[in-house]
C-alpha cells in the first residue's frame, strides 16, 4: 500500500513563499495529475515529495511514514524527468539497470528485471543500443524503464512528454496510462497541458500561485469548476466568459450585457437582479440556430481543423467562440445566431471569480 499524504505543506525561498499550505490525499494506486500554468508550484511540490527540495513546514507521508527528513534514496520512489537524464556512454540495458547495480543487486535479478521492463515497454530489441541511437519516444521509454526496474511504491513524472512532438505525445500518453493500469502503482504526474491531465488522470489537482484551486475527477472539474480560473484552464478550447448583470425579461432571468444584448439563463438562479456576474458557456455548448432565436453574433474568424470547426464571433464588443462538429459554410462578417445549452451555463461572481448556483 502506498498512499501519499500532503498536509499543510509550505515552501519558501528566503522571504518568498511559493507553496501556501497545500493539502492533498492521494490513494494507493491512484494516478493523480498536478496541473497549472508555469510558476504555479506543481514541480516544486513534486520535488518535495521526491525529497529533492526541503519542506519549509508541513508534512509529507508515503505509506503512512512521514518522509520530511528521509533522504530521496530511502523514500522508495522513482522519478521520470522531462530531459530523460540518460547516461550517453551506457547502453539501454546499462541505463535501466544502473540503480540496481549501485544497490549491489545480484546479476540474475538485474537481468530479469531489465528484461521484464523492456518487454513491457517494447524495448527488447534496443537493449544493446546507446541513447543517441534512439528516437525521443524510445529514450523516454528507457527513462521509464529505469524507474520500473526499481519496483517503487510511488512513480513521479515531471512533465515527461514536453520535449516530444504532438503525435508522439499522444502515443506516449496512452502508453503511460496503460503502464499504470498494468503496474497499479501510485503515480503523481506534473504537466501544464490540461489535455494530458484530462485524458490520463484519475484525479486532477489544479494549482495556481502555490495554492490548490480544485481537486476532482476530470469530468467533475469540467462540468463543475469552482471558479473562473478552473473553468478557463480545464477544457480545450477554453470556456467563453462574458460580463454582465442579472436581470429579468418577461419574468425570465437573463444576464444583460448592454441595452440590446441579453444572455439566456435557466428558469431560476440564486443571484439577485442587478448582481454583476460573469456568464460562462463552453464553445461546444453553443448551437447554430436558424429560427430567429439565440444570440445575434457576427463571425470574425473561421478555423477548420477537420474534426471540428472553430468560429470566433463577437457580441456586444466581446469575443464568443463556438465549436461545431458539422461543417457549416460560414464567412467573416456574416451574422449568425447561437443558442447556449442552458443546462451547461455557469455564472461566476465578478469580484471573486467563484461559481454561483444556477
Amino acid at each position: 500500500m502506498a498512499p501519499v499524504g500532503i498536509r499543510d505543506v509550505r515552501k519558501a525561498f528566503g522571504l518568498t513563499e511559493v507553496i501556501h499550505g497545500v493539502s492533498i490525499d492521494i490513494d494507493d494506486g491512484a494516478f493523480v495529475v498536478l496541473v497549472g500554468p508555469s510558476g504555479c508550484g506543481k514541480s516544486t511540490l513534486l520535488r518535495m515529495i521526491a525529497g529533492l527540495e526541503e519542506i519549509t513546514s508541513g508534512e509529507i507521508s508515503i505509506s503512512g511514514r512521514v518522509v520530511n527528513r528521509v533522504p530521496p534514496k530511502e523514500r522508495d520512489i522513482a522519478m521520470v524527468f522531462q530531459n530523460y537524464a540518460l547516461y550517453p556512454h551506457m547502453k539501454v540495458s546499462e541505463n535501466m539497470s544502473f540503480s540496481l547495480r549501485l544497490a549491489k543487486v545480484d546479476a540474475d535479478t538485474i537481468r530479469r528485471k531489465v528484461e521484464e521492463a523492456a518487454k513491457i515497454l517494447n524495448l527488447t530489441d534496443y537493449l544493446d543500443r546507446y541513447p543517441r541511437q534512439l528516437s525521443g519516444g524510445q529514450r523516454q521509454r528507457v527513462a521509464m524503464g529505469r524507474a520500473i526496474v526499481r519496483d517503487p511504491q510511488v512513480f513521479l513524472f515531471d512533465e515527461p512528454l514536453s520535449n516530444l512532438d504532438a503525435k508522439l505525445r499522444v502515443q506516449m500518453r496512452t502508453e503511460i496510462k496503460e503502464l499504470h493500469q498494468r503496474l497499479k502503482s501510485t503515480s503523481i504526474y506534473v504537466t501544464h497541458d490540461q489535455i494530458e491531465a484530462m485524458t490520463m488522470a484519475d484525479h486532477i489537482v489544479v494549482m495556481r500561485d502555490g495554492i490548490v484551486e480544485q481537486i476532482g475527477a476530470p469530468l467533475d472539474l469540467y462540468d463543475h469548476p469552482v471558479n473562473t480560473f478552473v473553468a478557463g484552464f480545464i477544457g480545450s478550447p477554453a470556456m467563453n466568459f462574458i460580463d454582465g448583470r442579472v436581470d429579468s425579461v418577461d419574468g425570465r432571468p437573463v444576464v444583460r450585457v448592454d441595452e440590446a444584448t441579453v444572455l439566456p439563463l435557466p428558469g431560476s438562479v440564486s443571484a439577485q437582479a442587478g448582481t454583476a456576474v460573469t456568464y460562462g458557456t463552453r464553445p461546444e455548448h453553443l448551437a447554430l440556430t436558424a429560427n430567429g432565436s439565440g444570440l445575434d453574433v457576427e463571425v470574425s474568424v473561421v478555423e477548420p481543423t477537420g474534426a471540428e470547426t472553430l468560429v470566433v464571433t463577437r457580441i456586444a464588443g466581446q469575443e464568443l467562440l463556438a465549436s461545431f462538429k458539422e461543417r457549416h459554410d460560414l464567412k467573416p462578417g456574416q451574422r449568425i445566431r447561437l443558442m447556449p445549452n442552458l443546462d451547461t451555463v455557469h455564472l461566476f461572481n465578478v469580484e471573486t471569480g467563484q461559481r454561483l448556483p444556477v
